[in-house]
């Protein structure tokens, strides 16, 4: 593997352990080059995906990406990074299991906005708010109002 830092080519393994999920080996790694440390990450692929995009452009499919995205709308919240990998894992795993090559974008979102809603409101109206391109304060006003209206009735806690 070769070093982010410099580049040398000869790095080695100090520990090896699965994800907390099992879908995955966590591999820290040392550069005899210049001293220093980094994680990598060993997954199984089922199949290679592509991505159809609303315009009809096909992309390959980017775990790394969807992380990403995923970590824009969770910033500065209090989700452990655990859950987070938990979810993208899901994720790639209902992609991967679906038996279709090419996925529409559209389908990726709505799974991310499920785990999200199920991790952090706050991150789901983040990731919404982009997902579904607001467009001005009603946009946030109106999903709100829908989120609160889902919401069980808390009367029956008063009792």
């Amino acid at each position: 593997m070769k070093c982010p830092y410099c580049g040398y080519e000869d790095t080695q393994v100090k520990d090896s352990r699965p994800t907390e999920d099992n879908t995955a080996i966590r591999r820290r790694r040392f550069c005899a080059g210049c001293g220093g440390r980094f994680t990598t990450f060993e997954r199984i692929q089922l199949r290679e995906l592509s991505v159809v995009k609303r315009t009809g452009r096909k992309v390959p499919f980017d775990r790394d990406k969807l992380m990403r995205s995923v970590q824009v709308s969770l910033r500065k919240r209090p989700v452990e990074d655990e859950k987070v990998e938990r979810m993208v894992s899901g994720i790639v795993r209902q992609l991967e299991s679906a038996g279709d090559a090419e996925v529409p974008a559209e389908h990726i979102g709505n799974l991310v906005m499920v785990g999200l809603k199920g991790l952090d409101e706050i991150a789901y109206i983040r990731f919404a708010s982009v997902y579904k391109n607001f467009r001005e304060a009603k946009d946030f006003s109106d999903m709100l109002t829908e989120m609160s209206s889902a919401r069980p009735e808390d009367d029956d806690l008063s009792e």
